[in-house]
């Protein structure tokens, strides 16, 4: 269990990826070297552990996740429940969300259930250029009953990826999938399932921000950019209509939370407005806080 009043903050979104010469490493070796290059640095490859520990020392509690890209990318997932399993021997400062591809219908829909049921799974994963599904496809709508079922939230990607980026075809990965206004109908379909857009969602910054302003039950995550990059109307939203439902995250190992709240307090976020979006806001959404 956290103990979230001695946390500075709550990083929402960091990648739990596949150890060194496991099977989701293996398979998808190519397409680091391609992330590599976009980000421009190495990618190290922390274990789970290993990244408990680099976030204890920092006191932030911390959301972890692999994406399962089985389906288009043909890449082994990191299974879910070792994702979970690592995460929970670290409750003290993690929270396990699992990723399911929803190309895998019913079967998915019974896993979900499984990992919540079973293996304390807290959340939902999805990357929809990764994974080349529209987020209001019906395809996807028997997993979006499990987790709305359990109460969990359901974590999107929106905007462009540096996933493929300026690989031949991209990598195969398409950008379209993951506008954010594809998230709207499906807050309509299941108002009682929290929705978290992932990112800055460049292009589509000023849709996400309708999206979230309109529908109750979204909600946006900063991870990915830089602090010093954030678009004006987003920095204006979060300081305003949208103080409630901005959540902070990293993208963890992309970017570092270091980096991030290094440059969060340079940006103008009001003081009493930083907290929320450093935590407070996470707790809410996430149900830390004991009655």
């Amino acid at each position: 269990m956290l103990d979230i009043d001695n946390l500075v903050a709550i990083d929402i979104h960091t990648h739990a990826e596949g150890p060194c010469g496991c099977d989701s490493w293996l398979d998808s070796r190519e397409l680091q070297e391609g992330m590599k290059t976009y980000f421009k640095k190495e990618f190290e490859q922390p274990t789970i552990p290993e990244i408990a520990q680099y976030y204890r020392e920092r006191k932030i509690g911390v959301v972890i996740f692999h994406v399962d890209s089985e389906h288009h990318l043909g890449h082994r997932r990191y299974p879910n429940e070792e994702v979970a399993r690592l995460a929970n021997e670290n409750s003290d400062i993690m929270i396990p969300f699992a990723s399911i591809d929803p190309h895998k219908g019913k079967l998915g829909a019974r896993e979900a259930r499984r990992l919540v049921e079973d293996f304390g799974v807290q959340g939902f994963k999805f990357h929809p250029s990764v994974q080349a599904f529209y987020p209001n496809d019906r395809m996807c709508y028997p997993l979006y009953e499990a987790i709305a079922e359990s109460g969990k939230p359901a974590l999107f990607h929106t905007g462009q990826t540096g996933v493929g980026s300026g690989m031949r075809g991209g990598y195969g990965i398409k950008l379209e999938y993951s506008n954010p206004m594809y998230l709207d109908s499906v807050a309509v379909d299941f108002p009682d399932m929290p929705i978290i857009m992932a990112h800055p969602s460049f292009p589509w910054q000023e849709e996400a921000l309708a999206v979230a302003q309109h529908k109750p039950n979204v909600y946006i995550d900063l991870s990915g950019w830089s602090p010093k990059y954030f678009p004006p109307i987003l920095v204006r939203y979060a300081n305003s209509l949208l103080k409630d439902k901005v959540l902070f995250g990293s993208d963890f190992p992309a970017i570092t939370p270091d980096r991030w709240l290094k440059d969060f307090e340079a940006i103008d976020i009001k003081p009493d407005v930083r907290p929320l979006i450093l935590k407070e806001n996470a707790i809410k959404l996430l149900k830390l806080r004991q009655p």
